[in-house]
C-alpha cells in the first residue's frame, strides 16, 4: 500500500467540476458564527458536489482570510450565493421544489441512519447557529428534520463535522452515478 500523489488521485479541474452533473442537493448555513466552519462547508460541497452553498444572515461570504484556509481553493469550485433572510431563501427552494431538511434535534426528527433522503428528488439541508441552531422561523415550514445519533455527554457536533456527516448520508442516497 501507499498513498496516491496528487496527479495519481484524478482530480477535475475547478472548470471541468462546474461542468459536471451535481447532487440534488443544497446546502444552507443559517447564521453561521465562525468562517472556518465556512470554508469548512466549501470545501465538503465540492467534495460531495452538492448543487449550490447558500448564505444566510450572519453567515460570513468570501473573500475572507478564515474562509480560504479551510476552504482550500472551493471558493472557486462551488456555485454559491449570499441571501440575507434564510426564510425567504427556504421558501423559494421550496417553490422549486426541494425539500427542507433541517439538521437539528427536534422533538420531530428522525435519526440520520433511519432517514428516507429517497423520498425526495431534491433536497436542501439547512444547518444552523453553532449556539443557537437552525432559525425558529423555519421549524413550521421545513419538510423533516434529522439527527445524527450521540452516544456520549456532549449533545451536539462542531457544524462542520455535523454538516459532513449528513451530506456524506444524503449524497450516498441521492448521488447521480456518472458524473
Amino acid at each position: 500500500m501507499k498513498k496516491l500523489s496528487m496527479d495519481e488521485l484524478g482530480r477535475v479541474t475547478p472548470e471541468e467540476y462546474k461542468k459536471q452533473g451535481k447532487n440534488p442537493v443544497v446546502l444552507v448555513l443559517d447564521n453561521i458564527r465562525s468562517m472556518h466552519n465556512v470554508g469548512s462547508a466549501f470545501r465538503t460541497c465540492d467534495a460531495f458536489n452538492v448543487e449550490k452553498l447558500y448564505l444566510c444572515g450572519i453567515t460570513a461570504t468570501p473573500p475572507q482570510k478564515e474562509i480560504a484556509k479551510t476552504a482550500l481553493g472551493a471558493t472557486e469550485s462551488v456555485d454559491w450565493e449570499y441571501e440575507e433572510d434564510v426564510t425567504t431563501l427556504v421558501e423559494k427552494l421550496k417553490a422549486e421544489g426541494y425539500a427542507i431538511i433541517l439538521v437539528e434535534q427536534t422533538d420531530g426528527s428522525v435519526m440520520l441512519q433511519d432517514f428516507d433522503f429517497t423520498r425526495y428528488s431534491k433536497v436542501a439541508l439547512v444547518v444552523g447557529n453553532e449556539v443557537f441552531g437552525v432559525s425558529d422561523g423555519l421549524l413550521p415550514i421545513c419538510d423533516a428534520a434529522v439527527e445524527i445519533p450521540q452516544y456520549g455527554t456532549k449533545h451536539s457536533l462542531n457544524v462542520a463535522v455535523a454538516t459532513g456527516i449528513v451530506l456524506w448520508e444524503a449524497v450516498l442516497q441521492l448521488a447521480i452515478r456518472d458524473v
